[in-house]
């Protein structure tokens, strides 16, 4: 039941130092649960990502949830321990966030013009953005893009649906939920041609 506690305490971590919400969090659990403790493989990580961003709810939390359920699973082979890991690592991820968010409501609009607050939060906004950036960059893997050596026709399809969907959502605003299925559609037609 060690796996428990350190999903436990990795989770705690997450939330508590990670700003930006669920996306800023992906890089800094990808680094935890990839890198640190090799309890999911990247492919593993990039599909429970995948699977988080199609389901209700926050994608940090759905992450932690699916995270914590599959690494219990790997480590123990328990269904039983799997959901205690994705109840364990979802309370754990919300948890910081509302003990913070209990305690300084109280204070915040009395001081939310306070100089010290506001350089607080202009020190934030870069970090948030780069942790919102390293999240579309751990995305951008071999699993999703494909390689330019290995597989150039899903390499240059993924990037034209990339750039695509870049461009219709910044300068012609189309909705996301139709740029998702566009790309969805379009990516099927390629790949039903050349594949």
């Amino acid at each position: 039941m060690i796996i428990l506690l350190e999903l436990f305490y990795t989770f705690i971590k997450v939330g508590l130092f990670s700003f930006g919400g669920g996306y800023g969090m992906l890089s800094v659990i990808q680094g935890e649960i990839v890198t640190r403790h090799a309890w999911l493989t990247s492919t593993e990580f990039v599909d429970i990502v995948a699977v988080s961003q199609m389901t209700p709810g926050p994608i940090g939390i759905n992450s932690a949830t699916y995270v914590g359920y599959t690494a219990a699973m790997n480590a123990t082979g328990s269904p039983a321990v799997a959901v205690a890991g994705s109840l364990l690592a979802s309370l754990a991820v919300m948890l910081p966030s509302f003990v913070i968010m209990l305690t300084i409501s109280r204070y915040f609009m009395k001081y939310c013009k306070h100089p010290l607050v506001e350089s607080v939060f202009n020190f934030l906004r870069p970090a948030v953005v780069g942790l919102i950036a390293s999240a579309a960059l751990l995305l951008m893997t071999e699993e999703n893009f494909g390689s330019p050596t290995k597989d150039t026709v899903q390499f240059v399809v993924s990037l034209l649906l990339f750039v695509a969907a870049f461009v219709a959502a910044k300068w012609f605003k189309v909705s996301p939920i139709l740029i998702v299925v566009a790309c969805g559609a379009a990516g099927g037609l390629f790949y039903g041609l050349f594949c």
